[in-house]
Formats: C-alpha cells, sequence, structure tokens
C-alpha cells in the first residue's frame, strides 16, 4: 500500500468516525481527564496513536495495538476532557483500497 492510500484510508476511517460521533458528553460516554485516558489506553491496552484531526468539539484520536488488535477512538475537548467515542478489535495499518461496486 503506497503512502498516499495509507492517507486515504485513514482520512475514511476519520470520517466515517466524525459522523457516527454524536455529542459524546451528551450520550453519557466514558469521559475523563486527557492524561488518565491516555495512560489507561497505551499502559493496559498497549495501544498508540495512529492519527488524529480536527474536529468542531474538539481533537478527534485513533489509538490502535498492532500487539493485540485493540482500536479505539477519542474526542478531547479544549478543556483537556477526553472522551471514548468508539472502540474495537481487528485494527490493521494496511486495510486496503475500499470495496465498491453492486454487491458492496
Amino acid at each position: 500500500m503506497t503512502g498516499f492510500q495509507k492517507h486515504i484510508a485513514a482520512s475514511l476511517a476519520f470520517f466515517g468516525a466524525a459522523i457516527a460521533a454524536l455529542d459524546a458528553r451528551a450520550e453519557g460516554a466514558p469521559c475523563g481527564p486527557r492524561e488518565q485516558v491516555i495512560e489507561r489506553l497505551t499502559g493496559h491496552f498497549g495501544e498508540t496513536r495512529r492519527a488524529m484531526a480536527l474536529d468542531p468539539r474538539g481533537i478527534l484520536e485513533i489509538f490502535a495495538s498492532e500487539e493485540t488488535g485493540s482500536w479505539t477512538v477519542t474526542i478531547t475537548t479544549p478543556e483537556g476532557l477526553t472522551c471514548l467515542i468508539a472502540a474495537g478489535e481487528h485494527w490493521t495499518d494496511a486495510p486496503g483500497a475500499p470495496v465498491t461496486g453492486p454487491g458492496v
């Protein structure tokens, strides 16, 4: 996968997360001080930051672990509150080109 394809894949992941993410605080998403949340993601789950982007509500970040395949999407407000937006398993850094067509 070329650098451009990786950039497009990461951009699509952010776009999807941004569309799916409503106001995390209003929906009761788990939130906490940024330092504590990041420590938990890195220390307990072995995740590292893979990508980040600006969102109207703050900074959107994707954390993932190559070792375990776990991943987490967070948003951090200007006040320093970090909320978990989504999490899952089976992360891959090179998902390939998006699949399109009538059967998708």
